[in-house]
């Protein structure tokens, strides 16, 4: 599959809640989701399919996201009183999903990458090709960050 129209329908909703996952902002996160798209647009052609699509699209979101969380990181320092995380309330998001989001965008990097692709059905070896662990390491880490999650929401009343 290299057509650009299947790829964008197969998997925008898909990189959007990753980078939402990230971000935990939906202006920005569409802002995201829409620049790894035309990357995706731009170097299609020449995706040589070492890798499956989904991974390679994958990564090029994770890549930005972290570039734009060092980005964050950079104003933040530079103004200290500046909210660490803000959300959208125009945007009319079930209450529990926006928490999942404000709590993953709360978790360490690697554990954020590695939830958000398992939240999208990505299979263990590609989030394992994708972030450089072992499928092992990957398994128990989901497992560790599933627990810590459910142990926040409870904390949150649900």
């Amino acid at each position: 599959m290299n057509n650009f129209d299947e790829v964008y329908h197969q998997y925008w909703d898909r990189i959007f809640r990753l980078c939402m996952g990230y971000v935990n902002d939906h202006d920005l996160a569409l802002d995201m989701a829409q620049e790894t798209f035309v990357i995706v647009w731009k170097q299609l052609p020449t995706f040589r399919g070492e890798a499956a699509i989904g991974t390679w699209i994958y990564r090029i979101a994770v890549n930005l996201c972290l570039r734009q969380i060092e980005k964050n990181n950079r104003e933040f320092r530079l103004k200290k009183d500046a909210p660490l995380h803000h959300y959208d309330t125009e945007h009319d998001l079930e209450p529990r999903i926006r928490l999942l989001y404000r709590l993953i965008s709360e978790l360490p990097e690697l554990d954020r990458i590695i939830i958000s692709l398992e939240l999208e059905a990505v299979k263990q070896s590609e989030i394992a090709r994708i972030t450089g662990i072992s499928d092992s390491n990957v398994r128990v880490r989901i497992h560790r960050i599933k627990e810590k999650l459910t142990k926040k929401f409870k904390e949150n009343g649900y």
